[in-house]
């Protein structure tokens, strides 16, 4: 007798646990899709027609989308409030951007790194993460030894495109021992507003004669 009635309580348990545990969407908190960022939400995403959106140094400067709504608390879910699984989602939409654009060459990706302190503190770099998974769906190869930030620089956004400039002077260095001699550079990074980070890079990589370069910033802020 136990086991006929222990049988539809242990049912109706396992539906209520399944109910509790169910992932909501970080963006509209709805759990249809038992997911952090559902189809309907992601499909609000924007994405940039297939061209450059800006050229630095001869390198092309591609954007996947542009920072706004939901986009904007993607981004800021990553990257402030540790919000890790979204990192998928993130690289996921760059890399179907990324393949768009067919460009056919081999790449070792090389997330823009934080100064060392910083990531510390935060806990993780979540440029790293998104690029752990957009090398995954890409099959690409994550390359984070490559370059790395040696000054605590100031946040960008409050500061003009001179001041940028001089805030990420010398803040980075290239480790050539570890550059993967057969592919070519692709650094990835959250948001493009000047383009002064990219600059800034390119310039430390051109000083060690690596010149094969594309840059892919997942939004553009305007």
């Amino acid at each position: 007798m136990n086991l006929l009635y222990n049988f539809p309580m242990k049912k109706f348990l396992l539906s209520l646990l399944d109910l509790i545990y169910k992932k909501r969407c970080y963006f509209c908190k709805k759990s249809n899709d038992n997911s952090v960022f559902c189809d309907k939400c992601y499909e609000t995403l924007y994405m940039n027609s297939v061209s450059a959106k800006d050229i630095c140094k001869s390198v092309n400067i591609f954007c996947a989308g542009k920072y706004e709504k939901t986009m904007q608390k993607l981004i800021r879910g990553v990257k402030y409030h540790n919000q890790k699984e979204l990192a998928f989602y993130q690289a996921k939409f760059m890399s179907e951007y990324f393949n768009k654009l067919k460009l056919n060459k081999n790449y070792q990706v090389i997330p823009v790194p934080l100064y060392k302190d910083r990531q510390k503190k935060r806990g993780y770099n979540h440029m790293e993460l998104v690029g752990e998974e957009f090398c995954k769906l890409t099959g690409m190869k994550l390359n984070t030894k490559l370059i790395t930030r040696i000054k605590d620089t100031k946040p960008q956004y409050r500061l003009n495109k001179t001041e940028r400039m001089e805030n990420l002077k010398n803040a980075f260095v290239v480790h050539s021992e570890f550059l993967e001699k057969d592919l070519d550079i692709l650094v990835i990074d959250d948001i493009f507003t000047t383009g002064s980070t990219f600059e800034s890079m390119i310039e430390e990589f051109n000083k060690n004669k690596i010149f094969n370069i594309t840059c892919l910033a997942t939004a553009s802020a305007n």
